[in-house]
């Protein structure tokens, strides 16, 4: 019996960053590759403390099939949370799901035809592309520069389905767009006729102020917009959203009770639990004053160390520092030699629809101790010095 695959599977490729992190578990490497957030910031005792009453207030409900939209109170919830926002969504544009990633597939399976241009920025989140590229998705990279892409690089991506845009924090570059130019992007995509899609997984992870309002809120209605409580409670929950347009959401709703029915109903109860109350306001401070000093950590130990020729970003919240080396050297190759001297890293590549950039690398730092990052930045430093003597 021979199998037959369909042509989107062809397009199905390993994560670049989760076979990386195999290699982080060798002994003695110091990984600065995963993008995963500190277990310390779990708030294993609030969760505990809901699971108790859920499963004591309302078991056989926590327990059973759920409607497919998500649990009402949660969905409620998120509506006037990203209303604060400044996003007029009503509780009934929002569904929940397996974390933001199902909301990216779904929004593919949606939106995405063999073909259709999908425009991304340069670089962007891996996951992503990931997601969209099974679709058949023929990806347009919008230019940028340190802040973030350009409103008239727009002008590229006229007829793309929609473009995919992560403003705070961005994995993997750490940049943040200004309220200028979120608002220029948002007009021109209104003034072309561009779809905007909005993940905002690291909004709340900021460490000197907040953020501008999102994109969505400026773009109004039409813009789809994910978020997550991977980052602000724990990833192992499985748990984000999205809010969408009126007229998109019959058919995502269909999308997402074809895929797994409804996601998981114990989830929901419990986290609705812990948020419905303000426990964010006072939980995520503490995370980010953790993430502060380990960004603080990072900035140091490459001032001190990183050789010449290399450039990177000072990240103002988010989970990651983006480095430019001199343009001779390829992170790709150089990373065997890496994880041999006892560091990891993410190469950049991978990041960028088109390819390219092989000079590039994306560093995290919040699960990594100060003293840690200091001897990884070290180690890191020792293996490009060789590279470029």
């Amino acid at each position: 019996m021979t199998w037959t695959l369909a042509r989107r599977a062809e397009r199905l490729e390993p994560s670049a960053i989760r076979e990386i992190l195999k290699l982080t578990e060798r002994p003695g490497v110091i990984s600065l590759a995963g993008g995963l957030p500190a277990a310390e910031g779990f708030p294993v005792e609030a969760l505990a403390e809901a699971s108790a009453k859920v499963l004591r207030d309302n078991p056989r409900e926590a327990l059973q099939y759920a409607a497919s939209e998500g649990y009402a109170p949660l969905r409620e919830w998120v509506a006037a949370e990203t209303g604060r926002q400044g996003l007029q969504a009503e509780a009934s544009q929002v569904l929940i799901t397996a974390g933001s990633q199902q909301g990216l597939d779904l929004v593919g399976k949606l939106l995405v035809d063999p073909g259709s241009r999908v425009a991304v920025e340069a670089p962007t989140y891996l996951g992503a592309l990931q997601a969209f590229a099974p679709y058949e998705a023929e990806f347009v990279a919008v230019e940028g520069d340190a802040e973030g892409p350009l409103a008239d690089a727009l002008d590229a991506a006229r007829g793309a389905r929609f473009v995919y845009l992560l403003p705070n924090f961005q994995n993997p570059s750490g940049r943040c767009l200004s309220a200028a130019r979120r608002h220029a992007i948002a007009d021109k995509a209104a003034a072309i006729g561009l779809p905007i899609v909005e993940d905002n997984p690291y909004g709340e992870l900021w460490y000197d102020q907040p953020p501008p309002p999102p994109i969505a809120a400026r773009a109004g209605t039409e813009a789809i917009y994910l978020g997550s409580f991977s980052k602000v409670l724990a990833p192992g929950l499985r748990l984000g959203y999205v809010v969408a347009p009126k007229a998109l959401y019959p058919k995502l709703l269909q999308a997402k009770q074809a895929a797994d029915l409804h996601t998981p109903s114990l989830n929901q109860r419990i986290v609705h639990e812990v948020v419905k109350d303000g426990f964010l306001e006072r939980h995520v401070p503490t995370v980010r004053a953790r993430y502060r000093l380990q960004r603080d950590a990072m900035r140091a130990a490459l001032e001190r160390h990183m050789p010449p020729g290399c450039r990177w970003n000072v990240p103002a919240g988010g989970m990651f520092f983006w480095v430019e080396l001199p343009t001779e050297l390829d992170s790709t190759a150089l990373l065997p030699k890496a994880v041999a001297a006892g560091v990891a890293y993410v190469p950049g590549a991978p990041f960028f629809a088109g390819g390219g950039h092989a000079h590039t690398m994306r560093l995290s730092f919040v699960t990594v101790t100060p003293e840690r990052i200091e001897a990884g930045v070290i180690a890191l430093a020792r293996v490009l010095q060789e590279a470029l003597s």
